[in-house]
């Protein structure tokens, strides 16, 4: 499964307008992209229910991932590395606020 960990970097963590902003990102790859941080479940990244109620808190540690049984000969693993890998810069910027 590929998967990239980021550091949520939002002050206020993935709560309101930066979580809204991260799962748009997420639903815009049009990959089930999971999110998880140590200890716990993942959620659905394309959720932004899921997502604000996980709560990911700034400076909290998570990863991103998406399941192998997604890939096939159109999503090739290193497509899929690079969408997460975008989306867990976009968590690590500023930007995400």
């Amino acid at each position: 499964m590929p998967t990239y960990k980021a550091v949520v970097a939002a002050p206020i963590g993935l709560h309101a307008r930066p979580a809204a902003v991260f799962v748009r990102a997420v639903t815009d790859t049009g990959l089930p992209v999971t999110i998880t941080k140590p200890g716990t479940c993942g959620v659905d990244a394309r959720s932004l229910l899921q997502v604000m109620t996980a709560d990911f808190h700034h400076g909290c540690e998570v990863e991103l991932g998406i399941e192998d049984s997604v890939l096939s000969g159109a999503l090739s693993e290193a497509k899929a590395e690079k969408a997460l890998r975008a989306l867990g810069e976009l968590l690590e910027s500023q930007g995400a606020e």
